[in-house]
């Protein structure tokens, strides 16, 4: 299994788990995943956590120490949560050391809620390094468009940051933009840039469910053609604009100033479709410099079957546009697509927070003091 998974880290893709829960990080299932398969970083939202901590296992002495103190749902999760990413972050220290602090990190998201609140994203995610308290973190800030003075704001203060819910090549730009603002201003107040890291999180299985909907819609034999195809063009065009921003003049005096660049992360790469081949959001996307996190399903799939055969971005732009501009040809607007996706994506999360502030709370009443 691990062959294809070295082979991909050797080709320059670092490899990391979309997953965590306590029962993970207790059991020594992390710390085998760091030693048997490359895993070097992990990322968290909060989907994940609703689904572990509503598991319970493990969950159950920390809720009733809650409990017993009368904290708010809002306090407990913001405790349950940052421990596991604590404890997690300390498995992966050792990979940090060895990386310079490019890997060996933990992402952990702010509230869903405050997705359209700059100032408020702003001060949670000082609250959540604060909290977390470790140096291989990175606070997790959507690409809405509040969200990106916040990223700015917040890597002006030293504060690494995965930029998360990217699906437009326009608002990856943006995103870039976003960060290269915040290295300068952190440049002007001093601060050292060799410390600093971000990812940008490009998500990639949903376009091509939400294009193939509409494909299947469409019903020609032309439109089932492109079934497939929009996801990994897409995400090919984000690394050229990556190769593009960081080799500008504008990136030059930072990169000077050892500044790091911000690396592209291929998010919600398990594939949907049972047609398609269950590794294509890897194999197709391997280039040098890029992040893929993966579901363990995923993950175990890249390493049983993956298909690791070089950079398979390199060389296929020109395919990657006409196969999008084929797709406006037949009347599926991108910026339409981006924009829906991009906002089922903060209500899907801002849904699993209420789901998780819901079950929580129902795990603090049952495990509440008797009075006296």
């Amino acid at each position: 299994m691990t062959d294809a998974l070295k082979r991909l880290s050797d080709e320059g893709v670092a490899i990391w788990l979309d997953d965590l829960s306590r029962k993970r990080i207790t059991s020594g299932n992390l710390a085998e995943l760091i030693d048997q398969q490359h895993v070097v970083g992990v990322t968290t939202n909060p989907s994940i956590f609703q689904k572990a901590i509503s598991a319970g296992d493990g969950y159950e002495e920390q809720v009733a120490d809650l409990a017993a103190r009368g904290v708010t749902v809002e306090e407990a999760i913001r405790m349950i949560t940052t421990a596991d990413v604590r404890d997690a972050a300390d498995i992966l220290r050792p990979v940090f050391d060895e990386t310079g602090g490019q890997d060996g990190r933990v992402s952990i998201e702010v509230d869903p809620r405050l997705a359209h609140h700059t100032r408020a994203t702003t001060a949670e995610a000082k609250q959540l390094a604060w909290l977390v308290d470790r140096p291989n973190t990175l606070i997790k800030i959507p690409a809405t468009k509040a969200g990106l003075p916040a990223i700015t704001e917040t890597i002006g203060r030293g504060i690494s940051v995965n930029v998360t819910l990217i699906f437009s090549l326009e608002r990856y730009r943006a995103v870039m933009d976003a960060y290269l603002a915040g290295l300068e201003k952190a440049k002007a107040a001093g601060l050292d840039l060799s410390k600093i890291h971000s990812v940008a999180s490009f998500f990639v299985s949903r376009v091509d469910t939400e294009i193939d909907k509409q494909l299947d819609a469409i019903g020609t034999d032309e439109a089932k053609s492109l079934k497939g195809k929009a996801a990994v063009a897409n995400a090919r065009l984000a690394y050229e604009a990556y190769e593009d921003v960081f080799s500008s003049d504008r990136w030059a005096p930072l990169d000077k100033a050892q500044a790091n660049k911000q690396r592209p992360l291929w998010a919600s790469t398990g594939v949907k479709d049972p047609d398609y081949r269950d590794t294509m959001y890897v194999d197709d996307l391997v280039a040098p410099g890029t992040v893929n996190t993966m579901p363990e399903a995923t993950l175990e799939a890249a390493g049983d079957h993956g298909k690791v055969t070089g950079n398979t971005i390199a060389g296929k732009y020109d395919q990657a546009r006409a196969d999008l501009e084929a797709l406006a040809k037949i009347g599926i607007s991108y910026d339409d697509v981006v924009q829906l996706l991009e906002d089922e994506g903060v209500d899907k999360f801002e849904a699993a927070w209420n789901d998780l502030l819901k079950s929580t709370e129902a795990e603090l009443k049952r495990l509440a003091p008797s009075e006296g």
